[in-house]
């Protein structure tokens, strides 16, 4: 199993742990992050080597990258493991299960390339690369089944993790805030380099915000040592230790749960704070080339997933030149102010989670465990 950043890690985690409920002689390596060594994966790599988004930022890491992939096909082909699952992260995972396939290994992809947001060309690779798809949500399984690739909807393990109900007072008083302050997540990504992007960004729209709400509360959760230390140094830098704001060690969930409005990257954590029905801004910044080359690939008109599933714009979205401080601030000081909105929000949000609670974890163990052939001690 291969995932190549923290949302990956999550799933790749649900899965093993699904797979070893009915499979507990399998054997589990490849690349992951913390909670999928804690579910048994032996990692051969670290997995923060693969997280870098962006077509330019690629570029950078090209090298290094290319060798990592390289000796981790050598290393599972003289494995010859029963399946190879690849968690995400398709622009690395796909030229690695391609390869394994056509040395005779199956390969599954645990969530679908998003051939229906852009690139839909990618299909064709697609079906040359992966035996079985797993994807996350219900209008992508039609289109991997008419491009003739075996596919299973498995809803998305978040929705089963979170519940459809939330304690905020009692969050808020665990991490010791105001109940009656207005609290704001930044969320600015789980790569170090979305980290050094965003967050100068998201440091001076709080400086703003703090303008506009004089009693506003600032949360922070990171994933990682080295995130949390990559933040601090941005804190620094922009001369912002002053702000009131707590930077969280995980807890991602908690600090979501207690805001009143949450400023997010593109990327899972938008459809988590939906789970979690809690308003947001998305805000987005990638360099400029990248940016240019996307617009014209990218089929559809926004890019968070609330919107997408929603099918409509439901959240705001500021990307590229409108990403700026005093954009991101007047959009999150809005919602703060508007009660007729959250509540609305509040309601598509339950329609969301309600749709995509499946029980993903089992539902993918259920599809992949065919695959796995012979005794005991194969590995995925």
């Amino acid at each position: 199993m291969v995932a190549g950043e923290a949302s990956g890690d999550l799933l790749g985690s649900r899965l093993i742990e699904a797979i070893r409920a009915e499979r507990p002689d399998a054997r589990f390596f490849g690349i992951g992050g913390p909670k999928m060594i804690a579910a048994g994966l032996d990692s051969w790599f670290p997995q923060e080597k693969l997280a870098v988004r962006g077509l330019v930022e690629v570029v950078k890491h090209l090298r290094e990258l290319l060798a990592i992939r390289r000796e981790l096909i050598r290393r599972i082909v003289a494995e010859r493991p029963s399946l190879f699952v690849g968690v995400d992260a398709p622009d690395f995972n796909l030229g690695v299960e391609l390869r394994l396939r056509r040395a005779g290994i199956r390969t599954a992809h645990f969530v679908g390339p998003t051939v229906w947001a852009w690139r839909p060309g990618r299909i064709k690779g697609i079906r040359r690369a992966v035996s079985h798809m797993l994807v996350l949500f219900p209008f992508e399984a039609p289109i991997y089944e008419r491009a003739g690739i075996p596919v299973t909807y498995t809803g998305h393990p978040l929705a089963d993790e979170i519940p459809e109900g939330v304690n905020r007072a009692g969050i808020r008083e665990q991490l010791r805030l105001p109940q009656a302050a207005p609290v704001i997540t930044l969320l600015p990504g789980s790569r170090q380099s979305e980290i050094e992007h965003m967050a100068p960004l998201f440091i001076a729209a709080a400086r703003l915000i703090l303008e506009r709400l004089p009693d506003a509360r600032f949360l922070v959760p990171l994933v990682t040592r080295e995130s949390r230390d990559l933040f601090e140094q941005v804190l620094w830098r922009e001369e912002a230790r002053d702000l009131p704001l707590t930077m969280l060690f995980g807890h991602a969930q908690d600090a979501i749960a207690a805001c009143d409005v949450a400023l997010a990257t593109s990327g899972t954590v938008t459809l988590e704070t939906a789970l979690l029905r809690r308003p947001m801004v998305i805000a987005y910044r990638v360099a400029p080339l990248t940016a240019a080359i996307v617009r014209r690939l990218v089929k559809l008109p926004y890019v968070g997933l609330p919107n997408i599933l929603n099918g409509d714009w439901l959240v705001p979205e500021l990307l590229q030149d409108d990403a700026t401080p005093e954009n991101a601030a007047q959009a999150v000081v809005n919602l703060v102010r508007d009660p007729v909105v959250r509540e609305r929000l509040d309601v598509r949000f339950a329609a969301i989670h309600a749709a995509l609670r499946q029980d993903a974890a089992a539902q993918a163990a259920r599809a992949l465990l065919p695959y796995l052939s012979g005794p005991g001690g194969n590995a995925a």
